[in-house]
């Protein structure tokens, strides 16, 4: 087996469990290709190929092990794109959703993957269809979600969205944002918006502090494409899509779709998403239990 590890830096506190990692690869003769700006976090003494680009990776990794947090993952989908290569998280901070599996359970995970003993998840994403050159053409996708806020120094915005041409709303506040089931347990459930399972073909639209009590998130079919126009006193407004940001003039119309490829993500053994999410949101903890 051929892994890519990814990474963007490691916390000396967690420099113990990057090199279990890499201590179990070793062990069990795992080819390894390394990102290159995270080659310096590699320890010493470790022989390991080196990659830098999408395709690099297509055809020459069985798997990607991405190591840090959820935000790790989301910097990875411009390598992954439509490799087909499945991503595992490792979590090397506290929540994490996407990267499920927890510094402390590094060395288990590595056995099941290298013993097969586990299942694979497709992940549908977000392209941003217009206007182009918001972005380069390879970070043109969001797995988690895009986002429309105003200026925080300006007034609020009213946002008009179409779904299919069909007139949805016209929202006003803070801004909106449109989220894979992915991110739906990312900034649209922090804004109070509905937890989708991975494998729901819908994208819900969450209002972002809403000027109207009465305005509140609606799912729609994967399939739908949408049209966003900002208006209001302000002349830009911040785009961004997952973490990649950028000031647009109200006078562009957004046009988002579901991207043509799906990212794949690990699941182990013995875990489902049900138990992820009880056990990241400490659903059932209760003094009477």
């Amino acid at each position: 087996m051929k892994i890519a590890l990814f990474g963007k830096a490691i916390a000396p506190e967690n420099g113990i469990y990057m090199r279990q990692l890499i201590q179990r690869l070793v062990e069990h003769q795992v080819e390894v290709m390394v990102y290159e700006p995270f080659a310096n976090y590699i320890p010493d003494g470790f022989s390991f190929q080196r990659f830098s680009k999408t395709g690099e990776l297509k055809g020459n990794a069985d798997l990607m092990f991405s190591i840090g947090g959820d935000g790790t993952i989301l910097d990875a989908v411009p390598l992954l794109r439509d490799s087909g290569i499945p991503v595992l998280g490792i979590n090397m901070g506290r929540l994490g959703f996407i990267s499920s599996v927890a510094r402390d359970e590094i060395e288990n995970a590595v056995e099941q993957i290298l013993q097969g003993r586990f299942t694979t998840e497709s992940r549908t994403l977000l392209e941003l269809v217009a206007p182009q050159g918001v972005f380069d053409d390879t970070v043109n996708y969001a797995l988690n979600e895009i986002n429309i806020i105003r200026n925080p120094e300006h007034s609020l915005l009213a946002i008009k969205v179409f779904v299919n041409d069909a007139f949805l709303n016209t929202y006003w506040g803070d801004g909106i944002l449109m989220a894979t089931p992915t991110g739906s347990t990312a900034y649209s459930l922090s804004a109070g918006g509905p937890i989708l399972t991975p494998d729901s073909r819908n994208f819900v639209i969450t209002p972002i502090a809403a000027h109207n009590l009465t305005v509140r998130p609606i799912v729609i079919p994967d399939d739908s494409v949408v049209r966003i126009h900002v208006e209001g006193r302000e002349k830009k407004f911040v785009f961004s899509m997952d973490s990649r940001v950028r000031a647009l003039d109200t006078s562009v119309e957004l046009v988002v779709r579901k991207a043509d490829f799906c990212i794949r993500t690990v699941r182990m053994e013995g875990t489902d998403f049900f138990s992820t999410i009880r056990n990241k949101l400490s659903w059932g903890k209760d003094n009477r239990n």
